[in-house]
């Protein structure tokens, strides 16, 4: 996991404004959308994900809760509606999104909810689990995720497909962005290791990943992960984000210390601002 990335093909194609389909490139349905693309849920509870068992509340195990041995952090159902509040919410509103992706690599199903904090994950990836944990509580941000993935093949799968899931599910939640501060800046230290994160929530899809790190695994997630997770949630979200690792040695603290930052500048930028879109055009895209 070595130097800038900023040339990324895939994220070229979005500000091009010709968008690649999530699956292009690969046989049908290997990766793609399954067919409706995202789906909402009226009652605000997240649904199983297809594909694998369905996960009590009581049987829940500590490290995929993320959490604290037995604890779970609900969202409390969402008043109004889940799906995108459209391009400029109404003060008030609801700002909450449920996105469901199912392929034949993975189903998973992500609710965000940007007004109440709160989290539960389970992708089958304790490590993983505890990096989108630090994510909601640093950035305030309501987070469920429910993912199956082929982790027989490995995580990388699955680590991408939920970032896909949780960048869209952010953009929804937000409407398009027009009703909120737009940038965010956080540095965050953890023991030597120092992050800092900026995003513009500027509708332009760009990552720049300056992070390097000693390549090792904390059981399936592999540090080379990181770098996928961020470019698919950037993707997805349509935001420009900037990752600098300034300094680490140990790659869990540097890893942690990347999303503790990345939460709490999503958080600053997510935050309500009324006025309509913060741009000179006065129009995000």
């Amino acid at each position: 996991m070595t130097g800038e990335r900023g040339d990324n093909p895939r994220l070229d194609g979005e500000r091009a404004g010709s968008r690649p389909a999530a699956g292009a490139g690969r046989p049908a349905g290997a990766r793609g959308q399954a067919p409706g693309g995202g789906a909402t849920s009226a009652s605000g509870e997240i649904p199983p994900a297809p594909g694998g068992p369905e996960v009590t509340e009581a049987g829940r195990s500590p490290a995929a809760a993320g959490c604290g041995p037995g604890a779970t952090y609900p969202l409390a159902a969402a008043a109004g509606r889940d799906a995108a509040a459209g391009p400029h919410p109404e003060p008030g509103a609801a700002r909450v999104a449920v996105v469901e992706r199912v392929t034949r690599e993975t189903a998973i199903t992500c609710r965000i909810d940007l007004d109440r904090p709160g989290c539960r994950v389970d992708t089958g990836i304790p490590f993983f689990d505890h990096m989108l944990t630090a994510w909601s509580v640093h950035g305030g941000i309501g987070l469920e995720v429910r993912a199956r993935g082929d982790l027989e093949v490995e995580a990388h799968h699955t680590v991408e497909d939920t970032g896909l899931c949780v960048g869209r599910a952010l953009r929804q939640a937000a409407g398009d962005y027009g009703t909120v501060a737009r940038f965010g800046v956080a540095y965050v230290p953890m023991d030597e290791a120092l992050a800092r994160v900026v995003v513009d929530c500027s509708g332009r899809p760009y990552l720049v990943w300056a992070v390097d790190l000693p390549a090792r695994s904390f059981g399936l997630f592999h540090t080379d992960l990181a770098e996928e997770f961020w470019r698919a949630v950037a993707a997805e979200a349509r935001v420009t984000l900037h990752v600098d690792l300034l300094r680490a040695r140990n790659a869990h603290h540097g890893l942690e210390a990347i999303w503790k930052a990345a939460g709490r500048a999503f958080g600053q930028a997510l935050a309500r601002r009324a006025g309509g879109p913060l741009s000179t055009k006065g129009v995000l895209e």
